[in-house]
């Protein structure tokens, strides 16, 4: 397990909002149903725009995806100022009238020739764990054609124009891998600015180290064990370790187990604070209600309460 792989545990979809709409111009799709991420493709016909409050607009042409970060309302619109009267389209829409519907389930109409055909998905993001991912996340992320995404977009595609068993599990797991290989490329396009655990990934020793925190953060980890596992002196982990994730390793690990154990306190709510302290590496109460205090404000008791 890896960083990047770990921040998805809260970001999954299931039972998500996805539909096929074959759009005619004049046309004004509002989207209200709050969705922390929303991913929009146009799959044929003229594209149209991505409007919100206070953000520039964002044209999508064919073949392109934007993902859009919630809960503010957006729109997807023909034109800039168009004069189509706004259509609100939330957790359930059915719209005859613009040519297309909207629902649950996958749908497709192939609608008028030049109809632009929209596909929608929105991700629910749970967690401490999925917030750590929508904050690196931009308002709008653009994925420009030729990437690895052209193949799942068009997988998603295909599914969405059929009828058969299985198919939300499909679509589901393919807007996960969209999602995957949306951030993948945003991250790693040039002169991109990635956040910097995942940029350490790159790197033979920090990665290394990384994957080692993540895959066994319970583990009674010192600066000198992780030095011993990535092969390198106990002083060249810890600068190489700073200057490319901008923590030392300790700090880094006590963050995540952090995370971790604002999950559980939310997630499991029989489990005892000693339990959960035991499950994210430490051996008593006191002392990780004591680092949980100190990075989160409040107690584990007190963060129970109020998540």
């Amino acid at each position: 397990m890896d960083a990047f792989a770990d921040l998805f545990r809260g970001v999954r979809a299931q039972g998500s909002l996805f539909g096929s709409t074959a759009l005619t111009a004049p046309w004004s799709l509002v989207f209200v149903d709050g969705a922390p991420l929303t991913l929009c493709t146009v799959l044929e016909g003229t594209g149209g725009w991505i409007v919100q409050d206070g953000r520039p607009p964002e044209h999508l042409a064919v073949g392109e995806t934007v993902i859009v970060r919630g809960p503010a309302p957006f729109g997807f619109v023909d034109e800039l100022g168009t004069a189509a009267e706004p259509i609100e389209c939330g957790e359930e829409c059915a719209r005859p009238e613009l040519g297309g519907t909207l629902h649950r389930l996958g749908w497709h109409d192939d609608g008028p020739a030049g109809a632009t055909t929209l596909i929608v998905g929105a991700y629910p993001v749970r967690g401490e764990i999925g917030r750590r991912l929508l904050d690196a996340v931009p308002d709008v992320l653009r994925v420009e054609l030729g990437g690895t995404a052209d193949a799942v977009r068009d997988l998603l595609a295909a599914e969405v124009a059929i009828d058969a068993p299985g198919q939300q599990v499909v679509l589901d797991r393919l807007l996960d891998w969209m999602l995957v290989c949306a951030l993948r490329e945003w991250f790693d396009r040039p002169g991109g600015r990635p956040p910097a655990w995942y940029a350490a990934h790159r790197d033979p020793v920090v990665g290394h180290a990384l994957r080692l925190l993540h895959a066994e953060p319970a583990a009674p980890w010192t600066v000198s064990s992780i030095a011993d596992r990535t092969g390198v002196s106990r002083a060249t982990l810890a600068k190489r370790f700073a200057d490319l994730v901008g923590e030392p390793p300790l700090t880094y690990l006590t963050s995540w187990r952090m995370t971790l154990a604002a999950d559980l306190l939310a997630e499991r709510e029989a489990a005892t604070v000693a339990e959960i302290a035991r499950a994210v590496g430490y051996s008593d109460a006191f002392g990780f209600s004591a680092a949980f205090k100190r990075t989160r404000g409040v107690s584990p008791t007190e963060f129970r309460r109020i998540a």
